[in-house]
Protein backbone atom coordinates (compact mmCIF):
# COMPACT_ATOMS: atom_id res chain seq x y z
CA UNK A 1 0.00 0.00 0.00
CA UNK A 2 1.23 3.39 -1.06
CA UNK A 3 1.36 6.56 0.88
CA UNK A 4 1.34 9.83 -0.52
CA UNK A 5 3.03 12.51 1.87
CA UNK A 6 0.53 15.62 1.93
CA UNK A 7 3.49 17.81 2.64
CA UNK A 8 5.63 16.65 0.25
CA UNK A 9 4.93 18.46 -3.04
CA UNK A 10 5.02 16.24 -6.65
CA UNK A 11 8.37 15.61 -7.75
CA UNK A 12 9.43 16.05 -11.52
CA UNK A 13 12.25 14.57 -13.01
CA UNK A 14 15.89 16.70 -13.96
CA UNK A 15 16.61 14.54 -16.79
CA UNK A 16 12.75 14.20 -18.10
CA UNK A 17 11.93 17.59 -17.71
CA UNK A 18 8.68 19.46 -19.56
CA UNK A 19 10.69 20.31 -22.52
CA UNK A 20 11.80 17.01 -23.03
CA UNK A 21 8.06 15.27 -22.44
CA UNK A 22 7.04 17.78 -24.71
CA UNK A 23 9.43 16.52 -27.40
CA UNK A 24 8.86 13.43 -27.08
CA UNK A 25 5.31 13.82 -27.49
CA UNK A 26 5.78 15.86 -30.90
CA UNK A 27 8.40 13.48 -31.96
CA UNK A 28 6.00 10.47 -31.46
CA UNK A 29 2.84 12.38 -33.13
CA UNK A 30 4.93 13.69 -36.19
CA UNK A 31 7.50 11.26 -37.22
CA UNK A 32 9.82 14.19 -38.27
CA UNK A 33 13.05 16.23 -35.75
CA UNK A 34 12.17 19.54 -34.99
CA UNK A 35 13.94 21.88 -37.08
CA UNK A 36 14.96 25.71 -36.21
CA UNK A 37 16.95 28.86 -36.40
CA UNK A 38 19.21 30.67 -33.65
CA UNK A 39 22.11 29.07 -31.70
CA UNK A 40 21.96 26.84 -28.74
CA UNK A 41 19.98 27.34 -26.00
CA UNK A 42 21.41 25.38 -23.63
CA UNK A 43 24.17 27.31 -20.53
CA UNK A 44 27.95 26.64 -21.83
CA UNK A 45 31.06 28.43 -20.07
CA UNK A 46 31.20 31.24 -21.75
CA UNK A 47 32.90 34.86 -21.81
CA UNK A 48 30.55 35.86 -18.64
CA UNK A 49 33.16 33.38 -16.59
CA UNK A 50 35.87 36.14 -17.23
CA UNK A 51 37.26 38.94 -15.30
CA UNK A 52 39.46 41.29 -16.73
CA UNK A 53 42.25 42.61 -13.98
CA UNK A 54 42.43 46.36 -14.36
CA UNK A 55 45.60 48.35 -13.59
CA UNK A 56 46.15 49.69 -9.90
CA UNK A 57 49.65 50.06 -8.42
CA UNK A 58 51.18 47.08 -10.15
CA UNK A 59 49.77 48.25 -13.99
CA UNK A 60 49.26 51.23 -15.08
CA UNK A 61 46.39 52.05 -16.95
CA UNK A 62 45.45 55.06 -19.64
CA UNK A 63 43.62 58.02 -18.89
CA UNK A 64 40.06 57.62 -20.38
CA UNK A 65 39.33 59.11 -23.52
CA UNK A 66 42.51 61.18 -23.27
CA UNK A 67 45.01 58.57 -24.74
CA UNK A 68 44.90 56.64 -27.90
CA UNK A 69 43.75 53.32 -28.01
CA UNK A 70 43.51 51.61 -31.34
CA UNK A 71 40.88 49.47 -32.96
CA UNK A 72 41.94 49.09 -36.17
CA UNK A 73 42.62 45.39 -37.61
CA UNK A 74 44.46 44.47 -40.90
CA UNK A 75 42.76 41.23 -42.18
CA UNK A 76 44.73 39.15 -45.12
CA UNK A 77 48.33 40.21 -44.51
CA UNK A 78 50.01 36.82 -45.63
CA UNK A 79 50.06 36.05 -49.22
CA UNK A 80 46.82 38.89 -50.45
CA UNK A 81 48.11 42.01 -52.53
CA UNK A 82 45.23 44.00 -50.87
CA UNK A 83 45.21 43.26 -47.31
CA UNK A 84 41.39 44.54 -45.79
CA UNK A 85 41.85 47.28 -43.27
CA UNK A 86 39.02 47.58 -40.24
CA UNK A 87 38.45 50.54 -37.90
CA UNK A 88 36.83 48.10 -36.04
CA UNK A 89 37.84 44.31 -35.34
CA UNK A 90 33.97 43.23 -34.93
CA UNK A 91 32.74 42.25 -38.09
CA UNK A 92 29.34 41.01 -39.37
CA UNK A 93 29.10 37.27 -40.45
CA UNK A 94 27.82 35.21 -43.03
CA UNK A 95 23.89 35.46 -43.58
CA UNK A 96 22.73 34.82 -46.70
CA UNK A 97 19.93 36.37 -48.72
CA UNK A 98 17.43 33.43 -48.76
CA UNK A 99 17.62 32.77 -45.30
CA UNK A 100 17.41 36.91 -44.51
CA UNK A 101 15.39 39.40 -46.69
CA UNK A 102 17.15 42.00 -49.02
CA UNK A 103 16.39 44.55 -47.08
CA UNK A 104 17.92 42.75 -43.79
CA UNK A 105 21.04 42.15 -46.08
CA UNK A 106 21.03 45.97 -47.22
CA UNK A 107 20.90 46.95 -44.00
CA UNK A 108 23.49 44.77 -42.57
CA UNK A 109 26.02 46.37 -45.44
CA UNK A 110 25.20 49.95 -44.68
CA UNK A 111 25.72 49.06 -40.60
CA UNK A 112 29.16 47.43 -41.31
CA UNK A 113 29.83 50.16 -43.85
CA UNK A 114 28.94 53.18 -41.60
CA UNK A 115 31.28 51.51 -38.59
CA UNK A 116 34.11 51.19 -41.20
CA UNK A 117 33.80 46.99 -41.16
CA UNK A 118 33.04 43.97 -43.15
CA UNK A 119 30.12 42.18 -44.09
CA UNK A 120 29.62 38.40 -45.35
CA UNK A 121 27.53 36.98 -48.00
CA UNK A 122 26.52 33.54 -46.32
CA UNK A 123 25.12 30.95 -48.43
CA UNK A 124 23.08 32.13 -52.09
CA UNK A 125 25.48 34.39 -53.50
CA UNK A 126 26.32 38.18 -53.86
CA UNK A 127 23.15 41.05 -54.01
CA UNK A 128 23.56 44.08 -56.17
CA UNK A 129 22.48 45.56 -53.26
CA UNK A 130 24.63 44.09 -50.57
CA UNK A 131 27.62 44.73 -53.14
CA UNK A 132 26.63 48.90 -53.28
CA UNK A 133 25.85 48.97 -49.97
CA UNK A 134 29.08 47.23 -48.40
CA UNK A 135 32.22 49.35 -48.68
CA UNK A 136 34.23 45.60 -47.76
CA UNK A 137 32.36 42.27 -48.67
CA UNK A 138 33.78 38.94 -47.82
CA UNK A 139 32.16 36.57 -50.43
CA UNK A 140 31.83 32.98 -48.93
CA UNK A 141 32.41 29.95 -51.06
CA UNK A 142 30.85 27.09 -49.45
CA UNK A 143 29.68 23.49 -50.41
CA UNK A 144 26.54 24.26 -51.98
CA UNK A 145 28.52 26.82 -54.63
CA UNK A 146 25.03 28.29 -54.47
CA UNK A 147 25.03 31.48 -56.60
CA UNK A 148 28.75 30.90 -56.83
CA UNK A 149 30.63 32.84 -60.37
CA UNK A 150 33.97 34.04 -60.66
CA UNK A 151 32.69 37.37 -61.16
CA UNK A 152 31.45 38.23 -57.81
CA UNK A 153 34.75 36.43 -57.03
CA UNK A 154 36.39 39.48 -58.34
CA UNK A 155 33.92 42.09 -57.23
CA UNK A 156 34.59 40.61 -53.44
CA UNK A 157 37.00 41.81 -51.15
CA UNK A 158 37.69 38.66 -49.79
CA UNK A 159 36.72 34.90 -49.95
CA UNK A 160 35.77 32.99 -47.07
CA UNK A 161 36.11 29.33 -47.73
CA UNK A 162 33.54 27.66 -45.66
CA UNK A 163 34.18 24.28 -44.14
CA UNK A 164 32.02 24.48 -41.28
CA UNK A 165 29.32 26.12 -38.74
CA UNK A 166 29.25 26.78 -35.09
CA UNK A 167 25.78 25.29 -34.62
CA UNK A 168 26.21 22.16 -37.15
CA UNK A 169 30.11 21.32 -37.72
CA UNK A 170 29.85 18.60 -40.09
CA UNK A 171 26.05 19.49 -41.30
CA UNK A 172 24.98 21.14 -44.04
CA UNK A 173 22.30 23.87 -44.72
CA UNK A 174 18.79 24.10 -44.86
CA UNK A 175 16.64 26.62 -46.61
CA UNK A 176 13.08 25.29 -46.66
CA UNK A 177 10.82 25.88 -49.92
CA UNK A 178 8.25 28.96 -48.71
CA UNK A 179 11.22 31.17 -48.90
CA UNK A 180 12.49 30.18 -52.05
CA UNK A 181 10.68 32.96 -54.01
CA UNK A 182 11.68 33.81 -57.70
CA UNK A 183 14.67 35.52 -56.99
CA UNK A 184 16.16 32.92 -54.27
CA UNK A 185 15.52 30.56 -56.84
CA UNK A 186 16.85 31.91 -59.89
CA UNK A 187 20.16 33.00 -58.02
CA UNK A 188 20.47 29.18 -56.10
CA UNK A 189 19.62 27.90 -59.84
CA UNK A 190 16.89 26.06 -57.84
CA UNK A 191 13.04 25.18 -58.44
CA UNK A 192 10.66 27.56 -56.88
CA UNK A 193 9.07 26.61 -53.43
CA UNK A 194 10.94 23.31 -52.91
CA UNK A 195 13.37 22.40 -49.80
CA UNK A 196 16.81 22.89 -50.74
CA UNK A 197 19.26 21.27 -48.37
CA UNK A 198 22.90 22.66 -48.89
CA UNK A 199 26.05 19.67 -48.76
CA UNK A 200 28.19 19.27 -45.63
CA UNK A 201 31.14 19.33 -48.09
CA UNK A 202 32.46 20.43 -50.71
CA UNK A 203 32.04 18.36 -53.62
CA UNK A 204 35.47 18.76 -55.29
CA UNK A 205 38.22 18.37 -52.02
CA UNK A 206 37.88 15.70 -49.59
CA UNK A 207 40.73 16.85 -46.68
CA UNK A 208 44.01 19.38 -46.27
CA UNK A 209 45.14 18.67 -49.56
CA UNK A 210 42.34 19.35 -51.87
CA UNK A 211 41.92 22.79 -49.48
CA UNK A 212 45.29 23.68 -50.43
CA UNK A 213 44.67 23.31 -54.15
CA UNK A 214 40.97 25.24 -53.91
CA UNK A 215 43.12 28.19 -52.28
CA UNK A 216 45.56 27.87 -55.11
CA UNK A 217 42.75 28.10 -57.70
CA UNK A 218 40.89 30.85 -55.69
CA UNK A 219 43.78 33.10 -55.67
CA UNK A 220 44.68 32.71 -59.39
CA UNK A 221 41.37 33.52 -60.39
CA UNK A 222 41.59 36.86 -58.41
CA UNK A 223 44.87 37.55 -59.43
CA UNK A 224 46.32 37.21 -55.79
CA UNK A 225 44.48 40.36 -54.82
CA UNK A 226 41.84 38.44 -51.96
CA UNK A 227 42.25 37.49 -48.60
CA UNK A 228 41.33 34.13 -48.31
CA UNK A 229 39.54 32.92 -44.86
CA UNK A 230 39.06 29.59 -44.02
CA UNK A 231 36.07 29.06 -41.83
CA UNK A 232 35.55 25.81 -39.29
CA UNK A 233 32.83 24.98 -36.68
CA UNK A 234 34.51 24.71 -33.67
CA UNK A 235 35.24 21.01 -33.40
CA UNK A 236 38.77 20.04 -32.93
CA UNK A 237 39.96 23.91 -33.06
CA UNK A 238 44.09 22.98 -33.06
CA UNK A 239 44.00 20.80 -36.03
CA UNK A 240 41.78 22.46 -37.56
CA UNK A 241 43.55 25.73 -37.48
CA UNK A 242 46.79 24.18 -38.18
CA UNK A 243 45.68 22.12 -41.25
CA UNK A 244 44.03 25.99 -42.54
CA UNK A 245 47.41 27.47 -42.23
CA UNK A 246 49.50 24.31 -44.08
CA UNK A 247 46.94 25.02 -46.51
CA UNK A 248 47.46 28.56 -47.09
CA UNK A 249 44.86 30.56 -45.51
CA UNK A 250 45.14 34.03 -45.33
CA UNK A 251 42.40 34.21 -42.20
CA UNK A 252 41.13 31.34 -40.16
CA UNK A 253 37.35 32.10 -39.30
CA UNK A 254 36.29 29.81 -35.81
CA UNK A 255 32.62 29.38 -34.91
CA UNK A 256 31.84 28.08 -31.75
CA UNK A 257 28.87 26.13 -30.68
CA UNK A 258 26.94 29.58 -29.44
CA UNK A 259 26.85 30.55 -33.50
CA UNK A 260 23.21 30.82 -34.82
CA UNK A 261 21.71 29.00 -37.85
CA UNK A 262 19.18 29.79 -40.04
CA UNK A 263 17.58 26.00 -39.96
CA UNK A 264 18.88 23.12 -39.02
CA UNK A 265 18.27 19.91 -36.54
CA UNK A 266 17.29 21.13 -32.96
CA UNK A 267 19.45 18.00 -32.15
CA UNK A 268 22.48 19.35 -33.81
CA UNK A 269 22.25 22.91 -32.43
CA UNK A 270 22.12 21.40 -28.82
CA UNK A 271 25.00 18.44 -29.03
CA UNK A 272 27.31 18.51 -31.78
CA UNK A 273 30.38 21.49 -31.15
CA UNK A 274 32.16 22.96 -28.58
CA UNK A 275 31.66 26.12 -26.71
CA UNK A 276 32.88 29.15 -28.17
CA UNK A 277 35.38 30.00 -24.98
CA UNK A 278 36.67 26.42 -25.52
CA UNK A 279 37.65 26.92 -28.84
CA UNK A 280 39.99 30.16 -28.80
CA UNK A 281 43.01 28.49 -26.72
CA UNK A 282 43.68 25.37 -29.22
CA UNK A 283 43.12 27.95 -32.28
CA UNK A 284 45.91 30.56 -30.41
CA UNK A 285 48.18 27.49 -29.38
CA UNK A 286 47.98 25.95 -33.48
CA UNK A 287 49.12 29.58 -34.56
CA UNK A 288 51.88 29.72 -31.77
CA UNK A 289 52.86 26.49 -32.27
CA UNK A 290 53.25 27.04 -36.12
CA UNK A 291 54.61 30.50 -36.16
CA UNK A 292 51.94 32.07 -37.34
CA UNK A 293 50.33 34.05 -34.34
CA UNK A 294 49.14 37.27 -35.47
CA UNK A 295 50.50 36.18 -39.20
CA UNK A 296 47.49 34.26 -39.79
CA UNK A 297 45.01 36.26 -38.52
CA UNK A 298 42.26 34.67 -36.25
CA UNK A 299 38.41 35.59 -35.87
CA UNK A 300 36.29 34.32 -33.53
CA UNK A 301 32.25 34.30 -33.47
CA UNK A 302 29.63 32.26 -31.48
CA UNK A 303 27.82 34.27 -28.97
CA UNK A 304 29.66 37.59 -29.19
CA UNK A 305 27.31 40.40 -27.92
CA UNK A 306 28.87 43.01 -26.09
CA UNK A 307 32.32 45.27 -26.07
CA UNK A 308 33.22 43.02 -22.92
CA UNK A 309 33.03 39.90 -24.97
CA UNK A 310 35.18 40.94 -27.79
CA UNK A 311 37.57 42.50 -25.48
CA UNK A 312 37.81 38.39 -23.84
CA UNK A 313 38.14 37.16 -27.28
CA UNK A 314 41.13 39.39 -28.16
CA UNK A 315 42.76 38.78 -24.68
CA UNK A 316 43.18 35.44 -25.39
CA UNK A 317 44.50 35.55 -28.94
CA UNK A 318 42.11 36.40 -31.64
CA UNK A 319 42.53 39.42 -34.06
CA UNK A 320 38.94 40.18 -34.21
CA UNK A 321 35.40 38.75 -33.76
CA UNK A 322 32.51 38.46 -36.24
CA UNK A 323 28.51 38.79 -35.02
CA UNK A 324 25.94 37.37 -36.46
CA UNK A 325 22.49 36.75 -34.04
CA UNK A 326 23.29 40.02 -32.31
CA UNK A 327 23.84 42.25 -35.45
CA UNK A 328 20.15 40.62 -36.53
CA UNK A 329 18.99 41.88 -32.84
CA UNK A 330 20.28 45.57 -33.43
CA UNK A 331 18.61 45.58 -36.81
CA UNK A 332 15.24 44.65 -35.76
CA UNK A 333 15.11 41.32 -34.53
CA UNK A 334 12.91 39.88 -32.36
CA UNK A 335 11.78 43.28 -31.61
CA UNK A 336 8.45 43.38 -28.73
CA UNK A 337 6.92 46.02 -30.67
CA UNK A 338 5.94 42.93 -33.12
CA UNK A 339 4.79 40.95 -29.65
CA UNK A 340 1.39 40.52 -30.70
CA UNK A 341 2.40 38.85 -33.59
CA UNK A 342 5.11 36.63 -32.71
CA UNK A 343 2.06 35.34 -30.13
CA UNK A 344 0.48 34.15 -33.20
CA UNK A 345 3.32 32.29 -34.41
CA UNK A 346 2.94 30.84 -31.10
CA UNK A 347 5.83 32.48 -29.76
CA UNK A 348 7.35 35.48 -28.13
CA UNK A 349 9.78 38.21 -28.68
CA UNK A 350 13.08 37.12 -27.45
CA UNK A 351 12.41 33.32 -28.04
CA UNK A 352 11.45 33.34 -31.43
CA UNK A 353 13.68 30.79 -33.98
CA UNK A 354 10.82 29.52 -36.53
CA UNK A 355 13.26 31.82 -39.00
CA UNK A 356 12.99 28.99 -41.51
CA UNK A 357 9.06 29.54 -41.68
CA UNK A 358 9.60 32.35 -43.47
CA UNK A 359 6.80 34.79 -41.64
CA UNK A 360 9.23 36.63 -39.59
CA UNK A 361 7.12 39.96 -38.32
CA UNK A 362 10.14 41.95 -38.38
CA UNK A 363 10.72 41.58 -42.22
CA UNK A 364 14.25 40.20 -41.32
CA UNK A 365 14.04 36.29 -41.70
CA UNK A 366 11.60 36.13 -44.34
CA UNK A 367 11.14 36.47 -48.59
CA UNK A 368 7.41 37.46 -48.00
CA UNK A 369 7.72 41.02 -49.91
CA UNK A 370 5.09 42.30 -47.40
CA UNK A 371 6.74 41.45 -44.07
CA UNK A 372 10.13 42.28 -45.81
CA UNK A 373 9.13 46.25 -46.59
CA UNK A 374 8.97 46.39 -42.94
CA UNK A 375 12.34 46.90 -42.15
CA UNK A 376 13.88 50.26 -43.04
CA UNK A 377 17.24 49.32 -44.25
CA UNK A 378 18.27 53.06 -43.85
CA UNK A 379 17.26 53.36 -40.26
CA UNK A 380 18.14 49.20 -39.82
CA UNK A 381 21.82 50.12 -40.86
CA UNK A 382 21.92 52.93 -38.69
CA UNK A 383 21.51 51.26 -35.45
CA UNK A 384 23.47 48.81 -36.49
CA UNK A 385 26.47 51.24 -37.02
CA UNK A 386 25.22 52.50 -33.18
CA UNK A 387 25.48 48.69 -31.90
CA UNK A 388 28.89 49.04 -33.74
CA UNK A 389 29.83 52.30 -32.13
CA UNK A 390 28.91 50.92 -28.56
CA UNK A 391 30.92 47.99 -28.73
CA UNK A 392 34.22 49.10 -29.56
CA UNK A 393 33.37 52.11 -27.19
CA UNK A 394 33.57 49.11 -24.91
CA UNK A 395 35.81 47.51 -25.68
CA UNK A 396 38.52 50.34 -25.96
CA UNK A 397 37.73 51.04 -22.19
CA UNK A 398 38.57 48.12 -21.11
CA UNK A 399 41.75 47.84 -22.74
CA UNK A 400 42.73 51.45 -21.30
CA UNK A 401 41.55 50.30 -17.60
CA UNK A 402 44.34 47.36 -18.43
CA UNK A 403 46.84 49.82 -19.86
CA UNK A 404 46.64 48.72 -23.61
CA UNK A 405 47.04 51.56 -26.15
CA UNK A 406 45.96 48.84 -28.83
CA UNK A 407 42.67 46.11 -28.52
CA UNK A 408 45.31 43.20 -29.67
CA UNK A 409 47.56 43.85 -27.17
CA UNK A 410 45.25 42.65 -24.60
CA UNK A 411 46.61 39.13 -23.11
CA UNK A 412 45.83 36.15 -21.14
CA UNK A 413 47.47 37.94 -17.85
CA UNK A 414 44.93 40.38 -17.95
CA UNK A 415 42.24 37.64 -17.27
CA UNK A 416 40.65 35.52 -14.42
CA UNK A 417 37.84 33.04 -14.34
CA UNK A 418 35.39 32.77 -12.37
CA UNK A 419 34.51 28.70 -12.53
CA UNK A 420 36.99 25.78 -12.86
CA UNK A 421 35.15 25.24 -16.50
CA UNK A 422 36.18 28.50 -17.66
CA UNK A 423 39.52 28.13 -16.29
CA UNK A 424 40.53 25.24 -17.96
CA UNK A 425 38.81 26.28 -21.56
CA UNK A 426 40.57 30.02 -21.49
CA UNK A 427 43.63 28.44 -19.66
CA UNK A 428 43.39 31.76 -17.28
CA UNK A 429 43.82 31.52 -13.12
CA UNK A 430 41.17 30.70 -11.48
CA UNK A 431 40.26 33.70 -9.53
CA UNK A 432 42.48 34.57 -6.73
CA UNK A 433 45.01 32.15 -7.26
CA UNK A 434 47.76 31.66 -10.00
CA UNK A 435 46.05 28.15 -10.88
CA UNK A 436 44.02 26.57 -13.32
CA UNK A 437 43.33 23.01 -14.33
CA UNK A 438 46.26 21.48 -16.06
CA UNK A 439 48.44 23.57 -15.11
CA UNK A 440 50.02 21.86 -12.01
CA UNK A 441 50.11 22.69 -8.23
CA UNK A 442 48.80 25.76 -7.24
Amino acid sequence: MSYHNPFTPPRKSATFDDYTLAEIRRAAATGIYDIRGAGTKRKVPHFDDLLFLGASISRYPLEGYREKCDTSVVLGTRFAKKPIYLKTPITIAGMSFGALSGNAKEALGRGATLAGTSTTTGDGGMTDEERGHSQTLVYQYLPSRYGMNPKDLRRADAIEVVVGQGAKPGGGGMLLGQKISDRVANMRNLPKGIDQRSACRHPDWTGPDDLEIKILELREITDWEKPIYVKVGGARPYYDTALAVKAGADVVVLDGMQGGTAATQDVFIENVGMPTLACIRPAVQALQDLGMHRKVQLIISGGIRSGADVAKALALGADAVAIGTAALVAIGDNDPKWEEEYQKLGTTAGAYDDWHEGKDPAGITTQDPELAARLDPVAAGRRLANYLKVMTLEAQTIARACGKNKLTNLEPEDLCALTMEAAAMAQVPLAGTSWYPGKGAF
